[in-house]
């Protein structure tokens, strides 16, 4: 070709490299091809063409893939080094653009095209050059990569031209726009971009410079935290706090992860866990807060059990483990009933009431067993301060929640079954009315919001079935009464317990004594006069201690090899437990003037009192004996008022008052009695020894009576029957308006005995007397 402007060069392909007209750099070659095209470069006039590759990581790059539009440059040196790289320094000499290739297979041969740059305006150019290189100081000062003797040679350029290609090599581009900027030909235009890319660089470099600023706080705040907490553990150590807070604290943390908790709860419990991890270890308030924080991880706030609602299941276990009690059964049976039906029941607050030993705290187990549910008991006997029930502010030492939330604690789900144990036994003084303070626990409509001082959070014991037992309901407050569904479990009669002595009791102290069924046996009527004449209560506590010592003496004459087998007989039991303790009132032998039969109910259960009155000459004067309560005294002051009036009915004496002094005397005197069910006992012991006519040994009789002579009803029907059963009466004088409890009373004794409701004296007097006048003895 004659044209100057094309020529045939060496080319050389750079990788992630764009080198510009009268610019100078080192390049390291290492390729055959590109080695091979060095070499011919220097055999002819050092000129080669350098172009980049478009992607920069293909090491045999195909023609296609090499920039058309590079920069003809010339070879100033070269050095071979150990590793067979070629170094060489070259020099950008003018653009050019390849027209063809000639030769690919050894090295890349090429023919380029003289690239001429375009000048338009020189005026356009100055004010483009004069605000790259205004722009170009501004983004120097940004970046600091660039040096001050840099910014000098480029400040110094005059040549729009030079001056564009110098500052596009030395600002940081993308390969792209590096090759955009080599491909503009015109000059101005090569200006205009090289002007929008460093503005647009300036912003980015700003940002980033801002957005390090910030990371550089974030650090710094982070490294003064961190610096903060080394100083305050060493201060820790110094003060005492050897080991340091932080394990503790990150133990509690991964505690109060895996709790379920209320949202209100965590809340509280991440904020005293803030003020402890600040809290010197030292400090006694680092105690107190870490104690409260245990407390609400350990109680259960979303944990329950799932209740077992198979009614023949539960019924199964009930009677598995307890002989009669059918009403308390029934209502738990009820109970699982409804809540199978409804599944949204709260649990029901159940209070069973009756003497020692009827069972009533193994029953609540019973219950909980019943219906797969933990069971947790309190025992209230003696409990006089309301902080046992509420707990005590965080603000004293040692404090610690009530005997409520401890108690939860120990159960350990949000539905246990809860036995408040003798609830009849707390009492009130000026530390507090703790009976108050269980009105909110035993309030359905309030206990889903049960506030303990010490916790200071509600907490909800709706889903709780409590079961409260008591022996007597006189001392327990009304409104607390009140709250309470109250079941009645008055005792047992002698055919129940002879079926639990031998289902139950014996069984269970022959396991625990060593023995077998084949080694002691307990003929039935031992068992019945063990009963009788060896115990005297309604429960069966004191039997079961009395079958423990039998089952020792057995023991004892088995292991002595006296005999391998002891049959216990009536005969026998005498020997083994020595002379009876008790002697169960007998129906006296014969009809007496001045002696009536009554019924009691005592805290054993019930009895028969024999009240006797006798007549001396005087002038009037009442005698009251035998340990009288109040109710007893009084009781006798109305049977006597009354006698007085309808003297002449009664074909009475009038001035009986005139000539005799009465004395009334209740036997056993060392025994407290009391109660609102003697009074027509009285007044028919006193009108037989003012009339002389005897009373019917084979009835007894139980009523209150008014100065009027009306017969009121009385309490405890059940236990009285069965007292007097036991003595051998058969008639029973009762109320009228007690007709409605005879269902209560064991079918077996109801056959055996007649009743006679009355409403009035005269009718006692009608049923218990003999007819006519008898001389005394």
């Amino acid at each position: 070709m004659t044209d100057t402007n094309f020529i045939h060069i060496p080319l050389l392909p750079l990788r992630g490299l764009i080198v510009y007209p009268k610019m100078v750099i080192h390049l390291d070659v290492g390729r055959e091809k590109s080695i091979q095209s060095l070499e011919k470069a220097m055999m002819n006039d050092q000129k080669i063409f350098l172009a980049a590759q478009k992607e920069s990581a293909i090491d045999d790059p195909k023609t296609d893939e090499i920039h058309t539009i590079g920069t003809v440059a010339k070879v100033n040196q070269m050095l071979k080094l150990p590793n067979g790289t070629m170094r060489v320094l070259v020099e950008g000499l003018h653009r050019a653009m390849i027209q063809e290739y000639i030769n690919e297979e050894k090295q890349f041969y090429v023919e380029i095209e003289k690239l001429d740059e375009i000048h338009k305006s020189k005026a356009e150019e100055d004010a483009l050059m004069r605000a790259l290189l205004e722009q170009f100081e501004n983004y120097t000062k940004i970046s600091k990569k660039i040096s001050k003797e840099t910014l000098a040679t480029v400040t110094d350029i005059e040549e729009p031209s030079h001056f564009s290609d110098i500052v596009a090599s030395h600002i940081t581009l993308k390969m792209s726009d590096k090759q955009e900027i080599l491909e503009t030909i015109e000059v101005a235009d090569r200006l205009q971009k090289l002007l929008d890319i460093i503005s647009n660089e300036q912003e980015v470099l700003q940002l980033e410079k801002k957005i390090g600023q910030r990371v550089k706080k974030s650090m710094e705040d982070t490294q003064k935290e961190y610096y903060l907490r080394e100083q305050m553990k060493a201060i820790q150590k110094e003060l005492g706090d050897k080991d340091g807070k932080t394990g503790e604290v990150a133990e509690l943390k991964k505690k109060l992860e895996g709790k379920k908790l209320p949202e209100r709860v965590e809340k509280a419990v991440q904020k005293e866990l803030d003020r402890y991890e600040r809290v010197p270890q030292s400090s006694a308030e680092s105690s107190v807060i870490r104690n409260y924080i245990d407390w609400i991880l350990q109680l259960p706030w979303e944990e329950e059990t799932e209740d077992n609602l198979d009614i023949h299941h539960a019924e199964n276990i009930l009677d598995d483990d307890h002989y009669g009690l059918e009403k308390v059964k029934e209502r738990v049976l009820e109970y699982l009933a409804v809540q199978q039906l409804t599944n949204s029941l709260r649990g029901p607050i159940l209070c069973l009431v009756g003497p020692p030993g009827v069972g009533k705290t193994s029953l609540a187990r019973s219950v909980a067993r019943a219906v797969d549910r933990n069971f947790v008991r309190i025992s209230l006997g003696g409990v006089r301060d309301e902080a046992e029930i509420r707990g005590h502010r965080r603000t004293y030492v040692g404090a610690l929640p009530g005997r409520i939330i401890q108690g939860m604690k120990k159960a350990e789900t949000t539905n246990p079954v809860f036995l408040l144990d003798e609830i009849d036994k707390m009492a009130s003084d000026f530390r507090g009315d703790p009976s108050s303070a269980m009105l909110e626990v035993l309030d359905p409509e309030q206990n889903h919001n049960f506030s303990d001082h010490y916790l200071e959070l509600t907490y909800d014991l709706s889903n709780v079935m409590f079961i409260a037992t008591a022996n007597n309901l006189a001392t327990i407050p009304r409104p607390l009464l009140d709250r309470m569904e109250v079941i009645s479990i008055p005792g047992y009669t002698e055919l129940e317990k002879m079926h639990i002595a031998k289902d139950h009791l014996l069984p269970k102290q022959l396991k625990e004594n060593g023995l077998t069924k084949g080694q002691l046996q307990l003929r039935e009527e031992a068992l019945l006069k063990l009963i009788r004449v060896y115990t005297r209560e309604a429960g069966v506590r004191g039997l079961e201690r009395q079958l423990a010592a039998v089952c020792r003496k057995a023991a004892k004459i088995v292991v002595s090899k006296e005999k391998q087998r002891v049959v216990v007989t009536e005969k026998q039991l005498e020997v083994l437990l020595g002379k009876p303790q008790f002697r169960y009132g007998l129906m006296e032998d014969e009809n007496q003037i001045g002696a009536a039969t009554g019924l009691a109910y005592t805290s054993a259960g019930g009895d028969i009192l024999s009240i006797e009155v006798s007549l001396s000459k005087g002038k009037g004067k009442l005698t009251l004996t035998g340990k009288l309560g109040d109710v007893m005294k009084e009781s006798a002051q109305a049977a006597f008022s009354y006698i007085r009036s309808r003297a002449d009915q009664l074909k009475i004496e009038p001035d009986f008052t005139d000539k005799y002094d009465i004395h009334i005397h209740v036997p056993e005197g060392a025994t407290p009695k009391d109660g609102p069910s003697a009074g027509i006992t009285m007044a028919t012991a006193l009108v037989s020894a003012l009339t002389n006519r005897p009373v019917k040994r084979e009835v007894g009789m139980t009523g209150e009576i008014t100065l009027r002579g009306r017969v009121l009803p009385i309490g405890g029907l059940k236990e009285k029957s069965l007292s007097a059963h036991r003595a051998g009466i058969t008639t029973v004088i009762i109320p009228e308006d007690n007709e409605k409890d005879l269902e209560d009373i064991p079918e077996s004794v109801r056959e055996q005995l007649t009743f006679i409701p009355v409403n009035h004296l005269d009718k006692v007097l009608d049923y218990a007397l003999m007819e006519g006048n008898y001389e005394s003895n």
